[in-house]
């Protein structure tokens, strides 16, 4: 199985040691079975650093043999093939920029030991990682000032400012921040101590550059991948933009914005509370209320305050136990919310399965307070789903509604206007949130 493609359907794009006649852009697409996309992800985050095929098969919902034949189908490749893969081209990247000693690459990267990832990158790249070290170009390295710097590639022509603005728009205040010098940063959590995770475009604007402030480097891998989904960098949307090119309706605005994402998560507790909060209030108002939770119930962070940021967002079993009264959230919600952590700290909800989007939806909304708005935009942004599509929501339905050149549009209308969308329904309404005013 040739690195390049494994390196791709795990979020990462061929290096020079690779087959160079590879497409780029070939990710997962809508083509790929929602379990295996599933599948991915969870590899992505290290599901198989410490597991095995058999707890991811578990975690999905199929047999190790069924996931091992829907990989060797869909992607070319085990499990196993693409986790170790995608720790082989982190290391190499670590490789090229940076100057941490081996044993701190290969922690990194999710490899046990040294020796494991000397075997594992002689495998992928027929050079022991000193030798690929011997061969980077010393002129395009980054110069680490403060933090450890890494360059993230994405696909030609994706709108970092558009994403940008997006993620500003919903910043829980002192857990994330976007500053006024176009840079996304957010305190993420590494083996139980908090540290700083920065994202800037570079100057050209043709990749991103990535600064980790943090006490370890171990499992930085998982860090760069959350990074990734939370930006919508894993999955090929060529197929959906090509066809709502073509909608009279969503036409132009694909036309004029073809570098949007679908925006994800980068922990999907935190964002699954943050769309809850966002229930029948505005985008302002639901990511102060988030502020407002964080402070009170997530762990202090000290030292941050350059970064305005201060803050690790309370656990799923801190949540389930917390009063929120006081906070300006409505009881209905607190009781939402409570039932809603309380469901992923005893398992009964498992924020990674791996089912269709109607068995999701259903199992969803089963949980109190939780309607078909919320159900679909977790299903969207935490899961992963491309076709789900939040039809209720009043943004959606005012920019639809402005298009169709009509004063209002109703849910049930919207949503019969969206067959003509499927199955790429999650990029329309992407595209419908960032249509100009009129």
């Amino acid at each position: 199985m040739p690195s390049a493609v494994v390196a791709e359907a795990a979020g990462f794009r061929p290096c020079l040691s690779c087959r160079p006649d590879r497409r780029a852009n070939e990710l997962l697409d809508h083509s790929t079975p929602s379990v295996v996309r599933q599948a991915v992800m969870l590899i992505s985050e290290g599901a198989l650093d410490d597991g095995n095929e058999a707890k991811l098969g578990s975690t999905i919902g199929i047999s190790p043999r069924q996931l091992r034949r829907l990989f060797r189908d869909h992607v070319g490749a085990s499990p196993d093939i693409v986790a170790r893969s995608r720790r082989a081209h982190f290391a190499r990247r670590l490789l090229d920029e940076s100057d941490l000693p081996m044993g701190q690459v290969a922690d990194a990267s999710g490899f046990n030991s040294v020796r494991h990832m000397n075997r594992v990158i002689g495998e992928v790249f027929h050079f022991t990682p000193r030798e690929l070290r011997s061969k980077r170009r010393v002129s395009d390295r980054l110069i680490a000032d403060g933090g450890l710097h890494l360059r993230l590639p994405h696909l030609p022509g994706f709108d970092f400012d558009r994403a940008l603005r997006y993620l500003a728009d919903r910043a829980i205040p002192g857990v994330e921040s976007v500053a006024s010098d176009g840079v996304y940063r957010r305190v993420t959590d590494s083996c139980g101590y908090p540290g700083v995770f920065e994202v800037a475009a570079t100057a050209d604007k043709t990749q991103l550059e990535v600064v980790a402030h943090l006490p370890t480097f171990h499992n930085l891998v998982d860090d760069v991948a959350r990074c990734r989904r939370m930006l919508g960098l894993d999955t090929d949307l060529s197929d959906g933009k090509a066809l709502l090119a073509e909608d009279p309706i969503l036409g132009s605005l694909v036309s004029a914005q073809p570098g949007i994402t679908i925006p994800g998560a980068w922990d999907r507790f935190e964002t699954s509370v943050r769309i809850i909060l966002g229930q029948q209030v505005t985008v302002s108002a639901a990511s102060t209320i988030s502020g407002r939770v964080a402070e009170r119930f997530g762990t202090p962070v000290a030292g941050l305050e350059p970064f305005a940021l201060g803050r690790m967002f309370p656990s799923p079993d801190r949540l389930a136990q917390a009063d929120l009264s006081g906070l300006g959230v409505p009881v209905s919600r607190a009781t939402t919310l409570t039932a809603f952590a309380a469901a992923v700290a005893d398992g009964s909800l498992d924020l990674y399965l791996g089912t269709d989007l109607s068995g999701l939806l259903e199992t969803l909304q089963a949980l109190p307070g939780i309607g078909p708005w919320t159900a679909h935009m977790v299903a969207m942004r935490v899961y992963g789903h491309l076709d789900a599509f939040p039809a209720g929501d009043l943004g959606l339905r005012k920019s639809a509604a402005r298009l169709l050149g009509q004063p209002d549009i109703s849910a049930q209308e919207l949503e019969a206007v969206a067959e003509r969308w499927r199955p790429w329904r999650s990029l329309a309404a992407v595209y419908l949130w960032q249509s100009p005013p009129s």
